[in-house]
C-alpha cells in the first residue's frame, strides 16, 4: 500500500516520503497514529504544491537576503566610544552594539547573533565585519571605531 508520511518514522522514512509499506502496518500503525494517509492523487497533489510554496518561500527570502547583504555591503556604520591610551577602548564593542547601530542606520531588523565577531573590538578604528544573513548570504558592513567627543 503506497502512503505519504506526515511526520518523520524512524526506519520507515522522512517527512513527505511516498513509501511502499505493508497493509497491516499503514491501517494498523502508520495512519491511525496520524504519521500517514493514503497516497490517493488529491493527496500526492496536496503534497507537490506544499513542496512548491515551500521552494517559493525559500526563493524570496534568498533574494531579500541578497538584497539586505548589498545595502549593509555599501553601508559603514560610526560607533563612538571612550578611548584611552594607545588608541585602546575603555571596555569594548560588542555584536549587540554593531547590530544596534546596523539597525539604526538601515531601519532594519538585525538580530545580534547573526553579527560575526571573533573577538569583541577593543582598538580605534576600521574594522570589517561579517553579518550571516541567510545560510547562503553573509554580508561584510565596515564599522569605524572613534573618540567620544566629551
Amino acid at each position: 500500500m503506497k502512503v505519504i508520511l506526515l511526520e518523520d518514522v524512524k526506519g520507515t522514512g522522512k517527512k513527505g516520503a511516498v513509501i511502499e509499506a505493508s497493509e497491516g502496518h499503514a491501517r494498523n500503525y502508520l495512519i491511525p497514529k496520524k504519521l500517514a494517509v493514503e497516497a490517493t492523487p488529491a493527496h500526492l497533489n496536496e503534497i507537490e504544491n506544499k513542496k512548491k510554496a515551500a521552494l517559493h518561500k525559500e526563493m524570496a527570502e534568498l533574494e531579500a537576503a541578497q538584497a539586505l547583504a548589498q545595502k549593509l555591503s555599501a553601508s559603514k556604520v560610526r560607533l563612538e566610544a571612550k578611548i584611552g591610551e594607545n588608541g585602546k577602548l575603555f571596555g569594548s564593542i560588542t555584536s549587540k552594539e554593531i547590530a544596534a547601530a546596523l539597525s539604526a542606520r538601515t531601519g532594519l531588523d538585525i538580530d545580534k547573533k547573526k553579527v560575526l565577531l571573533d573577538e569583541p573590538i577593543k582598538m580605534i578604528g576600521e574594522k570589517q565585519i561579517e553579518i550571516k544573513l541567510h545560510p547562503q548570504v553573509t554580508a561584510k558592513a565596515v564599522v569605524e571605531i572613534v573618540r567620544r567627543e566629551e
